[in-house]
């Protein structure tokens, strides 16, 4: 492993650790250290921004080859996905859920999930119908 690799996963590890430690600061209330977990998630993306550097000065540029626009639409899927099913889940996991909010919440989280699951098909059909024109 280079050194510079290992500057890499250092700068990733501790930058990520601050990142969350940061969010947890800011998101959990109990704690009330909202200001401060915002200073400190600044803090993590700041040293997460330092591996930009570290990255392309030991990594030669390379040609890239033209965007495939069904990967960029399959990835577009899934974090919509990824979304609809967290809302779905948040509506069932708040304090004291109403029935309501767990069959909404259950349904919701299911269309996400489903969303998710047939991401890959429609991937492999936006694959081959490029290829057959």
């Amino acid at each position: 492993m280079k050194k510079e690799t290992l500057s890499e996963i250092v700068l990733g590890t501790v930058g990520g650790l601050i990142f969350a430690i940061g969010m947890c600061m800011t998101l959990i209330p109990e704690w009330n250290l909202f200001n401060a977990g915002v200073v400190v998630s600044i803090v993590g993306f700041i040293v997460l921004l330092c591996i930009i550097p570290v990255y392309r000065s030991t990594h030669p540029k390379k040609q890239h080859a033209p965007i495939n626009w069904g990967i960029v639409f399959t990835w577009i899927i899934g974090v919509v996905g990824a979304l609809v099913m967290g809302f779905g889940m948040s509506r069932v996991m708040v304090d004291s859920p109403a029935q309501s909010d767990i069959i909404v919440g259950i349904v919701v989280g299911i269309i996400g999930l489903l969303v998710c699951v047939l991401n890959y098909p429609i991937y492999s059909y936006i694959k081959s119908s490029k290829n057959d024109n």
